[in-house]
């Protein structure tokens, strides 16, 4: 299963801003399961491969809790290698207390918590993708019961001790204002294809057929505001392209279609109609 990997743009890094710098951590090490590659006393760089980057966390001054009905995170999602991965992962929580959602959508099976701020997260394994099933260009997801009995079956006699190597960040869901524009970014913008729409409310788009590197949804509500930039939440995430020819491509689909591109520090930065902000990565 290449999603994760070239010629695929796929969602690299999330960088997530939060009001305890101590306590995320400590969340993120000893509940969740990642390693610090770098750290200073009010951020990390969190890897389960001790090489990748997969999550940074910071305090920013003046930090403000997370207000509701905000466009920015909904949720940022931990592909794990193998379906014992995920039954030891729940093991572990089980066996620490942590009160957790949980899902069957046919192309996948996911947990769902947050992190200590009400950052959203999931968890999950995909099916292979032979089973997935695609109706005109569309895949079919659902939001049914997960079987835990026939997940618990699974490795049995391993134990849990954290995120394994192969975790990658599988996809990323957003809270957006609103979608006509929002789609005419990713797609027209970014160039990715929708593979799934949830009626009016969201949408699911991908590269390379795969189920979704990003959901967009308006379940906070048409015209949702931008939240402040010391908020709790979302600061910025990474797309990864392939190479320089694909990323000058879409700097110029970006500024066709009257989006912004920035240069920090060699990085390229956009951002989506909602405020979300994207590096362009090679």
């Amino acid at each position: 299963m290449n999603f994760h990997h070239e010629p695929i743009t796929f969602v690299g890094q999330v960088n997530l801003k939060v009001q305890n710098f101590e306590r995320s951590l400590a969340f993120y090490q000893e509940v969740i399961g990642f390693k610090a590659l770098e750290q200073t006393d009010r951020s990390a760089n969190l890897t389960a491969d001790g090489k990748t980057v997969l999550l940074s966390i910071e305090q920013p001054n003046n930090v403000v809790p997370k207000k509701g009905r905000t466009t920015g995170l909904y949720h940022y999602a931990l592909l794990l290698p193998k379906r014992s991965d995920l039954a030891k992962i729940v093991r572990h929580f089980l066996e620490i207390g942590l009160q957790f959602g949980s899902s069957d959508h046919l192309v996948s099976e996911a947990l769902y918590l947050s992190d200590p701020d009400g950052n959203g997260i999931e968890i999950y394994i995909d099916r292979d993708p032979s089973e997935w099933v695609w109706e005109n260009g569309k895949v079919d997801m659902a939001v049914d019961p997960l079987n835990f009995p026939d997940l618990l079956a699974e490795g049995k006699q391993q134990s849990w001790k954290g995120l394994p190597a192969g975790t990658v960040m599988g996809h990323i869901h957003l809270h957006v204002s609103e979608l006509k524009k929002t789609e005419e970014f990713y797609i027209m913008g970014l160039g990715f294809e929708v593979v799934n729409r949830y009626g009016a409310q969201a949408l699911f788009i991908s590269d390379g057929k795969y189920h979704h590197h990003i959901g967009l949804n308006t379940w906070n509500g048409v015209g949702a505001p931008t939240p402040a930039p010391n908020s709790v939440g979302l600061e910025s995430f990474t797309l990864m392209l392939p190479n320089e020819d694909k990323r000058n491509k879409i700097i110029v689909q970006l500024k066709n279609i009257g989006a912004s591109v920035t240069e920090e520090k060699g990085s390229f930065v956009t951002s989506d109609p909602s405020g979300n902000r994207i590096y362009l990565q090679v």
